[in-house]
């Protein structure tokens, strides 16, 4: 590819969108930075896309010049799964952002890539259905699916993988497929939506999703419990998974994060190890279980445990959490950080968290770690000084180290957040020949290499 074909491409980019293709500066450095520490250099040009047609027309374009073209949904990965280290065109799909369609008799919407999981549920609260997925920030949908996201509920609703039924995407050379189907199982065939879900964008641009929906419970509640130590805290989650409580949400931080908590939001948690748990159903079940967890809860030394279904007291608790990110950069002012995260089996979930923590403190750094631990993944938000090259390195072998952690103990390197440019070198030792087999589907189904390039795949 040399700039005169990237010249002609953006040509024929412009002709065929108009004023929805930039090159303007301050749009390409909009696309060229993430949430943690990764970032690169502006793509060549930025287009905003309206319809499928005018995604498979871009790819065209791009197929014929070998032009990059890098999937953008609202940038909130934590990888620089979005970035575009080899310049090309942003596609930023914003623009896609209708529900095409809800039919509540089956359980299920259909929406473009842009609709994000927050517009989604409001435009659903009339039907008693809602989309559960839920990993934090309002991400969009087609991002959430490209990174086969999952979050604060699965434990009980499941991730991406779980309820999206079927797909539309456009494939490196404009070719449109549509895969799945709307019935609840199928034994047709290989699974190209099963494919497309964590592919992050190198198969593929996904342009319409076909969702399962849920129904929104009878009665709520969330509580939050203090714990003595981390042990005590990770052990009650095992035991309460063990004795078989439905929980909708079991999320876990640690001493430093309650502190964030209380710095940087106002609230007066203990300085201990925290669990966040919310429950669903029946009024008489949800009392049920709440009951029995805070018996459990006890047995390892949980204090304060009360419990509420007011959606007032319910909303700030969730907030909280979902802003524990920004919370613990502020721990550390004019920090950015590594955020990295690991999933291991349950019954291993206390020994990777305690070995994880000893290893941030013996390094010196400042690294709460918090997560969804019902489904045995956390996170370790390592904070680092951007004009330290000590402190980079400091926690790049600190999350190699967790990686190695996750595959000694039966798990995997990343459980949500996804390889993106972070965990690509990792991706050898947890899949072995399997990761090449992935680049020979890659290399089948976008042979120039256009859609991603540099991300996942060998």
């Amino acid at each position: 590819m040399g700039q005169a074909d990237v010249e002609t491409a953006i040509s024929e980019l412009r002709d065929l969108l108009g004023p929805r293709l930039s090159v303007a500066r301050p749009d390409r450095e909009a696309h060229a930075g993430s949430e943690t520490w990764h970032s690169a250099a502006p793509p060549d040009a930025v287009a905003w896309p309206e319809s499928t047609a005018e995604v498979a027309a871009i790819l065209r374009i791009c197929y014929a010049r070998d032009l990059p073209v890098i999937a953008w949904g609202t940038g909130t990965s934590l990888e620089g799964h979005a970035l575009a280290p080899l310049g090309g065109v942003s596609l930023d799909m914003s623009r896609m952002d209708r529900v095409l369609e809800v039919r509540p008799e089956d359980m299920l919407a259909v929406v473009q890539p842009g609709v994000t999981r927050e517009a989604l549920n409001v435009e659903l609260r009339a039907t008693g259905l809602f989309f559960p997925v839920d990993p934090g920030a309002n991400a969009s949908l087609g991002g959430m699916a490209a990174t086969r996201a999952s979050g604060t509920t699965t434990v009980r609703y499941g991730s991406m993988r779980d309820n999206v039924l079927g797909l539309e995407a456009v494939l490196s050379d404009g070719r449109i497929i549509r895969t799945g189907s709307r019935a609840a199982k199928s034994s047709a065939g290989y699974d190209l939506t099963a494919l497309l879900l964590g592919s992050e964008g190198t198969l593929g641009i996904i342009t319409e999703l076909t969702l399962r929906l849920h129904g929104q419970p009878e009665e709520i509640a969330s509580a939050v419990c203090a714990f003595p130590g981390l042990d005590d805290a990770v052990n009650c989650v095992i035991a309460t998974i063990q004795s078989g409580i439905p929980m909708a949400r079991i999320e876990f931080v640690d001493e430093a994060t309650a502190r964030a908590f209380n710095l940087y939001a106002g609230t007066q948690l203990p300085e201990k190890p925290h669990l966040m748990i919310e429950f669903n159903g029946s009024a008489t079940g949800v009392a049920e279980d709440a009951a029995r967890f805070g018996e459990i809860a006890a047995e390892f030394g949980g204090v304060d445990f009360d419990w509420t279904t007011s959606p007032e007291a319910r909303a700030r608790l969730w907030k909280m959490r979902h802003g524990a990110y920004p919370a613990c950069l502020a721990l550390r002012p004019g920090a950015t950080a590594m955020v990295t995260d690991i999933c291991v089996p349950i019954s291993r979930l206390a020994e990777a968290v305690a070995e994880t923590r000893a290893d941030i403190d013996a390094a010196g750094m400042l690294g709460p770690i918090l997560g969804h631990v019902g489904d045995g993944n956390f996170h370790a938000i390592l904070l680092i000084d951007p004009d330290q090259s000590e402190d980079l390195a400091r926690a790049k072998r600190i999350s190699a180290r967790l990686a190695e952690r996750a595959l000694r103990m039966g798990g995997t390197i990343t459980g949500e957040h996804g390889v993106g440019i972070g965990k690509r070198h990792l991706m050898q030792a947890e899949h072995g020949e399997g990761w090449q087999v992935m680049g020979a589907i890659k290399e089948a189904l976008d042979p120039k290499n256009i859609l991603n390039p540099g991300k996942l795949v060998p």
